[in-house]
């Protein structure tokens, strides 16, 4: 093995797609899957053991949750450098993902060179995003390199806006909402429309749509 080969951990609780992933990136010269994992809990023993560079990890899968398990890997195995692979892309992963310092998030949906890039940008000391996930991201451009500085759509609501929106996604009218949040009919408006301001969305049915995706279900 060369010095300079990435070392891969891949996690993922589907069989088919280890394997193909883990054919497809030993094909590449500083690539090398050293170990894989059926699910989180086996993720932190592997990654422990196998002390690899990259850990390549589904979000998705039975048991542990991920991002408890990457916390815990990373505060074990201090060089580890973790990407995420979902086939979703929601703002609460987004915000888990860069909550406990992953160095990346791509969806299935993106290619295998993709894939490729992001260790190798990862490696370099960069973190990856793909598209998909830098589409849904609210960045300050200034900061842009600072993931401290960067937030979803999603994290950058107030309480009060949220609230609104679990409402909205109850199916509860302006009226309603006034009501039962003790404040008037204008002022759900005005955090209506803040609210399709910030989201990018244009009406209370995107909104409904929006908060059933993202979970946002209970004020």
């Amino acid at each position: 093995m060369r010095s300079d080969t990435v070392r891969i951990l891949l996690a993922d609780d589907h069989a088919l797609v280890r394997q193909a992933l883990a054919d497809r990136l030993n094909l590449e010269d500083d690539l090398v899957i050293v170990g894989v994992a059926e699910d989180a809990s086996q993720a932190i023993d592997k990654a422990m053991e196998l002390q690899p560079d990259i850990l390549l990890m589904d979000i998705d899968m039975p048991n542990l949750n991920c991002f408890d398990a990457s916390t815990r890997i990373m505060s074990l195995v201090k060089s580890i450098r973790i990407i995420f692979l979902s086939a979703f892309v929601y703002d609460h992963y987004i915000d888990s993902v860069l909550a406990v310092g992953a160095k990346g998030y791509l969806s299935k949906s993106d290619s295998i060179q993709t894939v490729i890039q992001a260790i190798r940008q990862v490696m370099d000391g960069n973190v990856y995003f793909s598209e998909q996930v830098k589409d849904r991201l609210v960045i300050d451009k200034k900061q842009a390199a600072d993931t401290t500085k960067t937030k979803t759509r999603l994290s950058s609501l107030s309480p009060r806006e949220l609230e609104v929106l679990a409402y909205i996604a109850q199916g509860k009218s302006t009226k309603q909402i006034a009501t039962v949040m003790n404040i008037s009919a204008k002022t759900v408006e005005s955090h209506t429309t803040k609210l399709m301001t910030k989201l990018d969305l244009h009406n209370r049915v995107e909104l409904t749509r929006f908060a059933i995706r993202e979970q946002i279900s209970k004020p």
